[in-house]
């Protein structure tokens, strides 16, 4: 058997993070737990939950403030979602993050490495690397620099992709890929689409994602 899931996710979405690492783990439990299954393909696809943010960014603490209503309800927002992504690991570091960044780029580099045919594991350390860069860490993924950092951490050549980014190679691709999932009626990442059958929509808890992922492999 072969398991293709497609996520759906943007690199500033917290929930698209704990999304994340949920699915990695459910995928370890299939993995361990279907004796069959020969192959795991995850398909990163790109989504803009701000896709008017400038090309600098902007200042992430306003931003969050007039999103929510003001600094006490949005420290309210962020607590909930720490607390949410402690039991699966996935750590905060909100107050690091200065610039919320227009992700175009980021998402350039996962289509990049999907298209170059990389081994998955590559792509998704690099999915990993771009959320924790940006939550974690709090470095801009606007900065085409701190990207080309981030991907040779992950394994590729620094000056290949520093070059890559501050080119126009496949920026319309990425943003005409992006249209065409808001046209299938994904308005909310993150998103699962497991073996084009099962669709899973939020960071649903791991069994939940393990659940979906046994019903779309069993399905006729």
């Amino acid at each position: 058997m072969i398991l293709d899931i497609d996520f759906v996710s943007d690199f500033v979405c917290p929930w698209c993070f704990i999304g994340n690492e949920r699915l990695r783990q459910a995928i370890d439990e299939v993995r361990h737990d279907v004796a069959d299954l020969e192959e795991i393909r995850v398909n990163r696809l790109p989504f803009f939950l701000d896709p008017d943010t400038p090309t600098a960014g902007v200042p992430y603490r306003p931003f969050l403030d007039a999103k929510f209503g003001g600094r006490r309800k949005a420290d309210e927002v962020l607590a909930r979602i720490a607390e949410a992504g402690a039991p699966d690991g996935v750590t905060f570091a909100f107050e690091r993050i200065a610039t919320r960044p227009n992700t175009l780029n980021a998402h350039r580099l996962t289509y990049r490495a999907q298209s170059l045919g990389h081994t998955p594991d590559h792509v998704n350390a690099l999915g990993h690397a771009l959320f924790a860069a940006h939550f974690q860490e709090g470095r801009d993924l606007g900065d085409n620099a701190t990207l080309a950092d981030i991907a040779a951490a992950a394994g590729d050549d620094r000056e290949t992709v520093f070059a890559y980014l501050e080119s126009d190679d496949d920026a319309a691709a990425v943003r005409r890929m992006a249209g065409q999932i808001q046209q299938q009626g994904i308005t909310a990442v993150p998103f699962f689409i497991f073996n084009r059958k099962l669709a899973v929509s939020g960071a649903q808890s791991q069994a939940a994602l393990g659940a979906a992922i046994l019903q779309s492999l069993h399905a006729s």
